[in-house]
């Protein structure tokens, strides 16, 4: 609970300690005085935004620091979560704001950010101002006042983890499925490579070595055509060795009586034997020569191909090789893709079943909690002077989002005989307090937040009803702390604790003090709320007769 709170130059408050206990604490104070600056302050050390010109003028800076006590296991789980120590359960929250903007805030003198002081604060206190009347008259609020009424949120978490992997799976199903058709066409890109090269078997340098046995085998014909004629140069009618051959008879009477004749027709000799050895090779040479025409023509065309396929990429043999290596890697990633569309298919179908028959279970849940609440709230709103009202829950199924199936809307009938219609329609600004107040007490029982603040309750409210408010909120600070700004004496004399929120003018400026009343001090604002300043003895008298009538009730 909030057992204490310092506020120093916060506005027209110079410096101030409140004091405050565990059951219903009461502010009360002439308009203008400053209640609405010590909501401020509690604002400040919760975590949310703070203007500069709240700092009292002349100071440097405003501090506020507030005392919580009695910390639940779930606050100190929190706590430890965010690295923050802490004592005998309890800790003090400061919030400095600074003159010149910005602000410093510390849980037990440790700097920590606005964010921290939310999510700490959150869990220490609620505060109910009239702007939280807003809510009702916004149906999209309703589900949440009926899920904090139910107080059981495992079928709500559950569905919720369930629809959050549902999304999960239909956005990831979604992006592949947005890449479908690049996907086809990178597909119908990559088989094309595959099958222009896959089919060729090459080797990096294949081209080369085909070319070389393509020139080889091209030329083979012409060459044994070659050959034969070299043969028949040399060994046919009239040919060179038939030439020689008769150079030699024409020589042969005359080489016994000439040395160089004799040794030139040696030389004819050994050139005729050399031309038949010659011819003998030649022979054997174009008889090793193969004529191969279909192996040509398949040279011939897997050339062909292989220099199309070249000029068509834009690379040499080697680099087709590449690419159809990676065209093979890149198609396989592909089909495995295709198989993971089919899988987060089957994903999604199961996840959609299983989230559709939690919406169902949670959808029963919620009916069976809103007959609960409504028989609640009609004897919260009996209670607080609503005799006759009708509260019903219109619950209706919708379309699956976070929150289930439902669309929830809370509906009234104040007057005896008349359909249950909207809030937004026809409730008055005290009928709103009043069903506030109604839920606000009814969810109390449900939640853990041990601090319940409410800025001035009361509006649209006067006589009986406002004193039936001041006893709910008497009740309501029996089972947790309830702190309440309020203008009427019917809700003032049922405090524990009474604060006065009194302006006044010391030396030459404006100060706002909180002094925490006794029973006179009590019976003299009673009596000023009841009639004005300077009451009269029978004002005092009635006030004090009051104040003993709220602690016999």
């Amino acid at each position: 609970m909030l057992k204490e709170i310092y506020i120093k130059n916060l506005a027209v408050i110079r410096e101030a300690v409140i004091p405050l206990t565990g059951t219903l604490n009461i502010f009360t104070g002439e308009t203008g005085a400053g209640k609405s600056i010590l909501i401020n302050g509690i604002n400040a050390v919760l975590g949310q935004r703070c203007s500069k010109d709240i700092v009292r003028s002349g100071c440097d800076k405003a501090v506020i620091t507030a005392l919580f006590t009695e910390l639940s296991p779930e606050t100190e789980a929190k706590l430890d979560e965010l690295g923050i120590s802490h004592d005998e359960h309890e800790i003090t929250v400061t919030r400095e704001i600074n003159a010149d903007g910005g602000s410093v805030a510390r849980i037990n003198s440790r700097t920590a950010s606005a964010s921290m002081l939310r999510e700490i604060g959150g869990m220490l206190i609620n505060i109910h101002g009239q702007h939280d009347n807003q809510i009702l008259l916004d149906s999209e609020k309703h589900l949440e006042i009926l899920d904090s009424f139910g107080g059981d949120n495992t079928l709500l978490e559950s569905y919720r983890e369930t629809f959050r992997r549902l999304q999960q799976t239909a956005r990831q199903l979604g992006d592949l499925k947005k890449q479908e058709q690049s996907r086809i066409e990178r597909a119908r890109h990559l088989n094309e490579i595959i099958d222009d090269i896959g089919g060729l078997e090459l080797s990096e340098d294949e081209d080369d070595i085909l070319e070389k046995e393509y020139e080889t085998a091209k030329n083979a014909e012409r060459t044994i055509i070659a050959i034969r004629d070299a043969i028949q140069a040399i060994t046919g009618e009239d040919a060179a060795n038939e030439l020689i051959s008769g150079a030699e008879r024409e020589l042969v009477p005359y080489i016994e009586n000439s040395r160089t004749l004799k040794e030139l027709y040696e030389r004819l000799s050994a050139a005729e034997i050399e031309l038949a050895d010659i011819a003998s090779e030649l022979e054997s040479s174009a008889d090793k020569i193969e004529l191969d025409g279909q192996r040509l023509d398949y040279l011939a065309e897997k050339l062909g191909t292989i220099n199309k396929l070249k000029r068509k990429y834009a690379t040499d043999c080697k680099g087709l090789t590449e690419l159809y290596d990676n065209a093979c890697i890149e198609i396989t990633k592909l089909d495995s893709a295709h198989d993971e569309i089919s899988k987060l298919n089957e994903e999604r179908e199961k996840l959609l079943h299983k989230v559709t028959e939690q919406a169902k279970n949670l959808y029963d849940y919620r009916e069976k909690t809103a007959e609960r609440f409504v028989r609640s709230v009609t004897a919260e709103l009996e209670f607080l002077n609503m005799a006759g009202v009708v509260i019903a829950v219109r619950h209706e199924k919708g379309k699956l989002t976070i929150n289930g199936m439902d669309t929830v809307e809370f509906l009234i009938s104040a007057n005896k005989g008349e359909e249950p219609k909207p809030i937004a329609r026809i409730a008055s600004g005290g009928e709103l307090s009043r069903t506030m107040l109604a839920l606000k007490s009814v969810i109390a029982e449900k939640d853990s937040i041990p601090t319940m603040i409410f800025d001035e309750i009361d509006t649209g409210v006067s006589g009986k009803a406002a004193q039936k408010i001041g006893i709910k909120l008497r009740e309501i600070g029996k089972i947790r702390q309830v702190i309440c700004v309020t203008h009427l004496s019917q809700i003032a004399v049922m405090a524990d604790n009474h604060l006065m929120i009194e302006k006044k003018i010391v030396g030459e400026r404006t100060e706002t003090s909180v002094t925490c009343l006794d029973t006179d001090g009590r019976v003299a604002e009673i009596a000023r709320i009841m009639g004005g300043e300077n009451p009269s003895r029978l004002m005092l008298d009635t006030a004090r007769e009051e104040i003993k009538k709220a602690s016999e009730l």
